[in-house]
């Protein structure tokens, strides 16, 4: 394994994988220094990152990745070598109600991302991707790097169009892009309205889980922890124009995955509650992550069933970090989502 070195900008580094993915790459390789580039939208986070207050190799920049000026300015006042890209708005739910930001920030965003790149001749571009650019699958089979992008969603269509800008810009210019698609991910500082973390806070809080339509959409999952430790992995030795799937093979059925949830935190399952479905609801999501295992040595280290146990236990001992989001906004959005029949006490948060 070889070591990292050098100064790095990651965007989108306050939100749920940018935020794990500083701590990580700053524990694990004591030679890399972070800029973390973000805007602070309502799903960055600064506490999610506040024992780095001070950190001689953490600096942080509020900007916005569609504004060229302030990109260029952050890459040339920080030396930056290497740029890795999770700033995205990530919600399918959102992207159905309202497309604009998604195509912004998405497909904009990641553009002026590239040509910012070129500009100043970075050694690697790493842009963070979604096995959902895929499309959905059926019972059996799973997607390789080389399956057709078929977005069904206008987040995932979002996605789409920002790989193939990526791929374009490595082919036209040269410049040194790797692409990552990733399964769901899961564990500490991911917001509230991402499935796992919505059951788990709704549960804690004893209010109805929202079960979209019959329940049985199959996801494959994967700790946070184990997507960082890939992404480092992917740093040290990924090949420039290669896509790298990275999967866990942990298929679960969502409905199973909420009854496993209540179990945990000692909920009954008459809090499920199904839900009108999802516009257009892929069924199954599966990656082929034959390539980065064979060829860069990497498999996830966390079995499901115990990443979820740790997970359970994280929020239950960060109540003040998730109970800060579950006003304004969010509550907003949740009603428009998921209507008043999901509503129980939202005063009453159990001890």
């Amino acid at each position: 394994m070889s070591e990292l070195t050098g100064t790095f900008l990651v965007t989108g580094g306050m939100g749920f994988i940018g935020s794990n993915f500083i701590r990580h790459i700053l524990f694990a390789h004591p030679a890399v220094r972070v800029v973390n580039f973000d805007k602070l939208t309502y799903a960055g986070n600064p506490r999610n990152l506040a024992d780095l207050e001070g950190d001689r190799r953490y600096v942080f920049v509020r900007g916005d990745i569609c504004d060229q000026k302030v990109v260029d300015e952050a890459l040339e006042a920080h030396r930056a070598e290497v740029i890795v890209h999770f700033a995205a708005e990530s919600h399918v739910d959102r992207s159905i109600q309202q497309a604009d930001d998604f195509i912004r920030t998405n497909v904009q965003g990641t553009r002026v991302l590239l040509d910012a790149a070129r500009k100043s001749k970075v050694h690697l571009f790493l842009h963070i991707s979604t096995d959902e650019v895929y499309g959905s699958l059926p019972a059996s089979g799973s997607f390789t790097e080389h399956s057709p992008l078929l977005p069904n969603s206008p987040y995932a269509a979002s996605k789409a169009g920002a790989d193939v800008l990526a791929r374009a810009y490595c082919v036209t210019y040269g410049l040194p892009v790797i692409i990552t698609r990733t399964c769901n991910n899961y564990g500490p500082y991911q917001f509230p309205e991402k499935f796992i973390p919505l059951m788990i806070v709704n549960a804690l809080r004893e209010e109805p889980l929202p079960i979209y339509g019959d329940g049985l959409y199959v996801r494959e999952w994967l700790h946070v922890e184990d997507h960082c430790r890939a992404l480092a992995r992917i740093l040290e030795a990924g090949q420039p124009g290669e896509v790298y799937n990275i999967g866990s093979g942990a298929e679960r059925v969502n409905l199973n995955v909420a009854r496993e949830i209540l179990a945990l935190t000692g909920r009954p399952e008459t809090l499920l509650r199904h839900v009108k479905d999802r516009l257009g609801h892929d069924r199954r999501y599966a990656l082929d992550w034959t390539k980065i295992r064979r060829q860069l040595d990497w498999t996830p280290a966390i079995p499901f069933a115990e990443g979820l146990r740790q997970t359970v236990e994280w929020y239950q001992t960060h109540r003040a970090w998730w109970q800060e989001i579950l006003s304004g906004e969010y509550q907003a959005y949740y009603q428009r989502q998921y209507g008043e029949g999901t509503r129980g006490d939202t005063q009453r948060v159990p001890g």
